[in-house]
C-alpha cells in the first residue's frame, strides 16, 4: 500500500538438519508473492554453551548486515503476543530474554546502527495467524528446537493458554525516553544526564535507562547484570558523589551530574585496539564513534600521543572529563598524530534505546 520494496531474508543457522529445505521453501514462497529474497547463513564455529544467545546475535548481525547493504532501515518481524507472553514469564524464571517491542533498534551493535525492526503483530496470538494461514491455503514452517523439552521458551509456550494483549509502549519505556531526552554528549562520545531526575524516576525506569547508557557510551553490547544495575540505582537516589565501572563505562557522579564515560583501562574490552582504515572506507571504531578515511590511515587512542598533539588538539582534549581524554580517537599520519575526524554515536544510539526515535531515518 505504501508503495514500498520488499526483500525477503531467512537464516539458515546450520542447527537444523532441515535448514537447507526450509530456505528453499522460503525462496519458493517469495517468487510466489514477487518479492526479492536473499537467504543469509550462519557459518560461524558454533559455541558449546550459550548457543541459543549466540544465534540471535548473529541473525541480527547478518539481517543488520543485508538491510543496509539493501539500503533499508527498518527490517520487519514476525513475533506475536505469544512471543510477548513467552517472554515474560521466561524473567520470571531468571532468564535475560527481552521483551520484543512493536518499534525498537536492531539489538545488535554496531552492525545495527541506523537499523530499526517493526513487529505490525504483537497485538495478535499466533493461533489467530495460523487460523488466518490456513483458510488462505497457506502454510507455515514449524521449528523442532522450540518443541525442546530442554528449551525454556519451549517450557514457556506450553504454560501460556489463551487471552490476549496489545504491544504499546509501557510508561516505563516512556519514562527512559524522557531521561534520554535530557542526556547530553561530549566530544569524546560520553554521555551526562541531571542526577536529580534519574533519582526521581522509579527504580524500574532507572535500571532501564541507566543500562542503556552504560552500553551506550561504552560502545558495547552486553547489558550488565540486573544486581549490577539496581546497586546503581540505589547509589544514585543517595546524596553521596561516586564512581564506578560497569558494562566497559565508567559512571562519575557528583550532587547534580552523572557521567557515563568510556572506561579507559587497557583491561576495558582489549584496551581500544588501534585499527587501519583503507582509503575510503568508513567504520565505527571502539563502538562508540564513525570514521571515514580519505586515504589509508591508522586510528589509535590517545593514549601515549597526547603530548604530541598540536597545541589546539591539546586544549580541545583538555576541555572533556579527565578520565575521558585517552579515550578519543587519533588519526597517526607521517607528520604526526591528530584528533581524528570522527562522529560520537552514543546518543543517538541511546536515543533509540530508550524509545525516543519513532520512525526511520530519512
Amino acid at each position: 500500500a505504501a508503495r514500498r520494496d520488499l526483500l525477503v531474508l531467512t537464516v539458515d543457522h546450520r542447527l537444523q538438519p532441515a535448514g537447507a529445505a526450509w530456505t528453499r521453501t522460503c525462496a519458493a514462497t517469495a517468487a510466489r508473492l514477487g518479492a526479492a529474497f536473499q537467504a543469509l547463513c550462519w557459518t560461524a564455529e558454533k559455541p558449546a554453551t550459550g548457543l541459543p544467545a549466540a544465534a540471535r546475535a548473529a541473525r541480527h548481525s547478518l539481517l543488520a548486515d543485508a538491510a543496509r547493504a539493501a539500503g533499508a532501515s527498518v527490517i520487519l518481524m514476525g513475533h506475536t503476543a505469544d512471543d510477548i507472553l513467552e517472554a515474560r514469564l521466561m524473567r520470571t524464571r531468571g532468564s535475560t530474554t527481552p521483551e520484543p517491542r512493536e518499534w525498537s533498534p536492531s539489538p545488535v551493535w554496531p552492525e545495527g546502527r541506523g537499523v530499526f525492526l517493526l513487529r505490525p503483530l504483537l497485538g495478535l496470538r499466533r493461533a489467530g495467524i495460523r487460523d488466518w494461514l490456513t483458510t488462505r491455503g497457506e502454510g507455515w514452517i514449524d521449528d523442532p528446537a522450540n518443541e525442546s523439552p530442554l528449551s525454556r521458551r519451549a517450557q514457556a509456550r506450553r504454560q501460556i493458554a489463551g487471552g490476549g494483549m496489545g504491544p504499546g509502549e509501557t510508561a516505563e519505556s516512556a519514562s527512559a525516553e524522557a531521561l534520554a531526552r535530557v542526556c547530553r554528549q561530549d566530544a569524546a562520545a560520553g554521555l551526562q544526564a541531571p542526577r536529580a531526575c534519574i533519582a526521581a524516576a522509579s527504580p524500574g525506569v532507572a535500571a532501564r535507562f541507566l543500562s542503556a547508557a552504560c552500553l551506550c557510551a561504552a560502545g558495547t553490547s552486553r547489558p550488565p547484570p540486573r544486581q549490577a544495575i539496581m546497586r546503581l540505582v540505589e547509589r544514585l537516589a543517595a546524596p553521596d558523589g561516586f564512581g564506578a565501572t560497569l558494562a566497559g563505562a565508567r559512571i562519575e557522579a557528583d550532587g547534580e551530574t552523572v557521567r557515563f564515560l568510556r572506561e579507559a583501562g587497557e583491561a576495558a574490552r582489549g584496551g581500544l585496539r588501534p585499527l587501519i582504515l583503507a582509503a575510503g572506507e568508513s567504520t565505527v571504531w571502539d563502538g562508540r564513534f564513525e570514521i571515514a578515511a580519505e586515504r589509508g590511515r591508522e586510528i589509535r587512542s590517545a593514549r601515549g600521543l597526547r603530548q604530541a598533539l598540536s597545541p589546539a588538539d591539546q586544549h580541545a582534549l583538555a576541555a572533556l572529563p579527565a578520565n575521558a581524554r585517552d579515550t578519543v580517537p587519533v588519526v597517526v599520519e607521517e607528520s604526526g598524530p591528530r584528533l581524528a575526524d570522527a562522529t560520537p554515536l552514543a546518543l543517538d544510539r541511546l536515543l533509540a534505546a530508550c524509545g525516543a526515535v519513532e520512525t526511520e531515518p530519512a
